[in-house]
C-alpha cells in the first residue's frame, strides 16, 4: 500500500467529521463514538454536498442537505435519496499519524 499521511491521529476528533485533498480527491475522515476512523469519499452520491458538512451517528454520516446517510464501513447508503455507495479509502494509525492509500475501494453491499 502506498500511503499518504492525512494529519495526527489526535487532530480528529470523535463525530467531528474532517475534509483532507489527497491527490486531487477529498476525503472526509470520521471517527466515530468508539474511536474507530474511517474514510470516505467527500462527496454524497446523491449530490455535490460535502459530507465532511454533515452528522455522524453511530456508523453511519449523514449528508446535511438531503437527509442520505452512508455507512462509515461500506460507503453504501442506507436511506434515500442516495442509492449510490461513496468511495471508501484504507487508513492506518503508524505513530500516532493517520496515513491512507488514495486508492478508493467499494464494497460489496452487506
Amino acid at each position: 500500500m502506498t500511503s499518504v499521511r492525512l494529519c495526527a491521529a489526535d487532530d480528529v476528533k470523535v463525530e467531528a467529521p474532517q475534509r483532507f485533498e489527497i491527490e486531487g480527491q477529498a476525503i472526509c475522515v470520521v471517527r466515530d463514538s468508539a474511536g474507530e476512523l474511517f474514510a470516505l469519499g467527500d462527496r454524497c452520491s446523491h449530490g455535490d454536498i460535502s459530507l465532511a458538512e454533515g452528522f455522524v451517528e453511530d456508523d453511519s454520516i449523514e449528508c446535511w442537505a438531503h437527509g442520505s446517510q452512508f455507512s462509515l464501513r461500506t460507503g453504501w447508503p442506507r436511506t434515500l435519496p442516495a442509492y449510490e455507495p461513496v468511495p471508501v479509502y484504507r487508513i492506518q494509525v503508524q505513530a500516532g499519524d493517520i496515513y491512507i492509500d488514495p486508492t478508493p475501494i467499494f464494497e460489496e453491499k452487506s
